[in-house]
């Protein structure tokens, strides 16, 4: 019951910080190391916040989840206790992290780092690198992405319109991504 007071207090005063000040002041309120012109839409900081450091120019999207912690310790006791695993991640600049990716403990992400959506951060990242999947996988250098980008998205002055949906209706790419590829077998290979 403590617990459950605990946690809704803590609750109470993360969206009252959040509602004054934006999550980057309900953040820094945890104990999280935060830089200079960021964006944070994520709350899920891990038991001990103030492990969690983050560069200058980092957006971090909803529902990404930091794990200072390793679980499994109150399974693996002796004769001198429950063992606990804590470890510090640590977030360089100009990084931007999709939503639904977790980051283990004792990971440090470079800068120039983007981490694609639904992604398992359970290594560190270098410096450049496009990263995707569960769990991560190199994709392509930050540098060639930036050149893909510039190349094929739409730009501020691309835009046009009055409203916000008139600007961005006037830059949406209608061409749809690649359809998967489906490989051929035979029927019965298909059943098993």
């Amino acid at each position: 019951m403590i617990d459950f007071f605990h946690y809704f207090i803590g609750l109470i005063k993360w969206n009252l910080l959040r509602l004054v000040g934006g999550n980057i002041l309900a953040a820094r309120a945890q104990g999280v190391t935060i830089g200079k012109d960021c964006r944070i839409y994520t709350r899920q900081f891990g038991g001990e916040p103030w492990l969690v450091t983050i560069g200058d120019r980092v957006e971090v999207s909803n529902d990404v989840e930091f794990i200072t912690h390793d679980a499994t310790g109150w399974l693996i006791s002796d004769e001198r206790g429950r063992r606990h695993h804590y470890a510090p991640i640590t977030v360089g600049n100009n990084v931007y992290i999709a939503s639904h990716t977790f980051i283990l403990p004792g990971v440090t992400i470079g800068s120039n780092v983007i981490i694609g959506a639904g992604s398992l951060v359970n290594q560190s990242i270098p410096d450049n690198c496009v990263v995707t999947g569960s769990p991560i996988k190199y994709r392509i250098s930050f540098e060639d992405f930036k050149q893909w980008a510039l190349a094929r998205h739409g730009s501020d002055a691309d835009m046009v319109g009055k409203t916000r949906r008139e600007r961005i209706n006037s830059i949406v790419d209608h061409h749809p991504l690649p359809s998967i590829k489906i490989p051929q077998a035979t029927a019965t290979e298909r059943i098993t």
